[in-house]
């Protein structure tokens, strides 16, 4: 398995050779990859100049705080007792326990695995391919597999690099395929059935991403890694919460954490530092 991992981690930092201006964006696993087709490649150097990588480090500092006063806000709600009343106790959360329980423990279990694996390369790599054409790039190569998966574009930043790690895309499948046909063939238990599939999908977007990033990842190094990661989990407590809302049978919910979030930033920041400079 280490020397898998040695080879899986050298050829999954690779360039295309012979594509003026394109790059691959690349999933690495802990299996040895394949021949991936007709390109050519090179040893790929993803190390940041030394100026990028010092300000990306400082930019992570800085997004420690934020990740701080909103993952100890989403703490504060999810503990309000009025929250536990109303929220613990919906139908919604239930299933959407149910969903994420079933998911987490077929993951956990074996069954199966090479498909779920299959299906996590796939939407890691067509989450690259749509943040591509979002950032008003092109796509001209894409391949996935067992063993890892690339896109090769014209176009490169830190969404398209990011994006995979904190967009869960079957959750979004899910939800666009059952909106629409909820709409026109009314399904009789159509919340109930969407909460379980959005825990099940968020589940597994969750456990994968978490199994993926300790394995070398190009498209953390390119970034900086620990820039990438913080901006990672922002990303991930901002949905975990967007999730709590959407879920909540309480409109008011999302309006209490913009201002908890507030409240909290103020009294740990922003009141501190006020008073240390003006008071």
């Amino acid at each position: 398995m280490r020397t898998a991992d040695r080879v899986a981690r050298a050829r999954a930092n690779r360039r295309v050779q012979g594509r003026k201006g394109h790059r691959t964006i690349q999933a690495s696993l802990d299996v040895p990859l394949p021949d991936i087709g007709p390109f050519d490649f090179e040893e790929d150097d993803y190390t940041l100049p030394l100026p990028t990588r010092v300000l990306r480090f400082f930019l992570g500092l800085l997004l420690v705080l934020p990740c701080a006063v909103t993952l100890a806000t989403l703490f504060q709600r999810v503990s309000e007792r009025g929250f536990v009343l109303k929220f613990w106790y919906t139908s919604e959360f239930f299933f959407f326990s149910i969903g994420s329980v079933l998911c987490a423990a077929w993951l956990l279990s074996g069954l199966a695995r090479q498909t779920w694996l299959y299906l996590y390369v796939l939407g890691h790599e067509l989450t690259h391919v749509i943040f591509i054409y979002l950032s008003l790039g092109r796509v001209s190569g894409f391949s996935v597999g067992l063993d890892g998966g690339y896109v090769v574009s014209n176009k490169s930043n830190i969404l398209i690099a990011l994006s995979p790690y904190f967009v869960p895309f079957w959750s979004l499948v899910a939800l666009l395929v059952l909106a629409p046909l909820n709409h026109f063939f009314p399904l009789p238990a159509y919340r109930p059935i969407l909460f379980a599939v959005i825990g099940s999908t968020w589940t597994f977007h969750l456990l994968f991403t978490c199994w993926m990033i300790p394995r070398d990842q190009p498209d953390l190094k390119e970034n900086e890694t620990f820039f990438s990661l913080m901006l990672i989990l922002l990303a991930n407590i901002v949905l975990l919460s967007g999730l709590l809302c959407f879920a909540s049978p309480d409109l008011d919910w999302w309006h209490d954490f913009v201002f908890n979030w507030y409240n909290n930033w103020s009294d740990l920041f922003v009141e501190p530092v006020y008073d240390r400079l003006w008071g």
